[in-house]
C-alpha cells in the first residue's frame, strides 16, 4: 500500500518492448529511495504498483504486463520521461496522504492549465465510468500523487497545486492532452458498492 506522497521523480532509462510485456528501467534522482530496496520489493511508478526484477542503484527494473500498460500511461512512456516514484509503506511509518493501492482505475487527459496566484490549477477530463467517485474535496491519486479535488463540473474536475507539489512531482511536465493515471479513493468505492447492494 502507498500514501500518494511522492518520494522522487525518476526518469525512464529504457522502455523495452519484449515478446509478451514491457520492461522499464528507471533511474532515480535520489539514491535514498533505493536504500534497502531489493528484488521483489514494490514501487509505485506513476501510481502503478510494480515489482522490482532487478536493482542496481541508481537503476531498478520492473516488468509491465500487457493488461497494465494498456490500462495505464506506462505503455506511452519514452526514454527520458519523468515518473513519480513512491516506495511501498512500511507498517512502522507515519501515514499521510490517503490510502493508495497502486491499482489504477483508468487514465484521463489534461484539458486546461490555469495559474491562480501561486497555484497551478489543472483541469482533467472526468471519465464517465468513475464519474460518481470524483467528488469536490474528495481524495484522488493522479500519477500516484495524493491530491484533493478542487472543483467538479460536467465532464471535468480540477486540482490545485502549490509550488511544493509541483516541485516534488512530474506535473510541471504535463501539457494539454497529456495522459495521466487515476485511482479513486478506495473508501468511496466500498461505500458505492454497499449502496448498490
Amino acid at each position: 500500500m502507498f500514501t500518494g506522497l511522492i518520494q522522487d521523480v525518476g526518469t525512464v532509462y529504457t522502455a523495452r518492448k519484449l515478446q509478451h510485456h514491457i520492461q522499464l528501467t528507471i533511474k532515480v534522482s535520489q539514491l535514498e529511495v533505493l536504500a534497502d530496496y531489493k528484488l521483489g520489493d514494490s514501487m509505485a511508478i506513476n501510481g502503478v504498483c510494480l515489482t522490482a526484477v532487478q536493482v542496481k542503484p541508481p537503476y531498478f527494473t520492473v516488468d509491465v504486463t500487457p493488461v497494465t500498460y494498456q490500462k495505464t500511461n506506462l505503455g506511452r512512456l519514452k526514454n527520458g520521461a519523468p515518473v513519480n516514484l513512491e516506495r511501498a509503506l512500511r507498517a512502522d511509518q507515519r501515514f499521510e496522504g490517503h490510502f493508495v493501492f497502486g491499482h489504477v482505475d483508468t487514465t484521463t487527459k489534461l484539458l486546461q492549465k490555469q495559474r491562480v496566484e501561486n497555484m497551478l490549477q489543472l483541469y482533467f477530463y472526468r471519465p464517465p465510468q468513475i464519474s460518481d467517485e470524483i467528488i469536490a474535496q474528495g481524495a484522488i491519486a493522479i500519477n500516484g500523487a495524493s491530491l484533493t479535488i478542487a472543483t467538479v463540473r460536467p465532464g471535468a474536475f480540477s486540482i490545485a497545486l502549490i509550488p511544493h507539489s509541483l516541485a516534488q512531482t512530474n506535473f510541471a511536465n504535463l501539457t494539454i492532452g497529456s495522459v495521466v493515471n487515476l485511482e479513486t479513493d478506495m473508501l468511496g468505492k466500498y461505500v458505492k458498492q454497499l449502496l448498490k447492494n
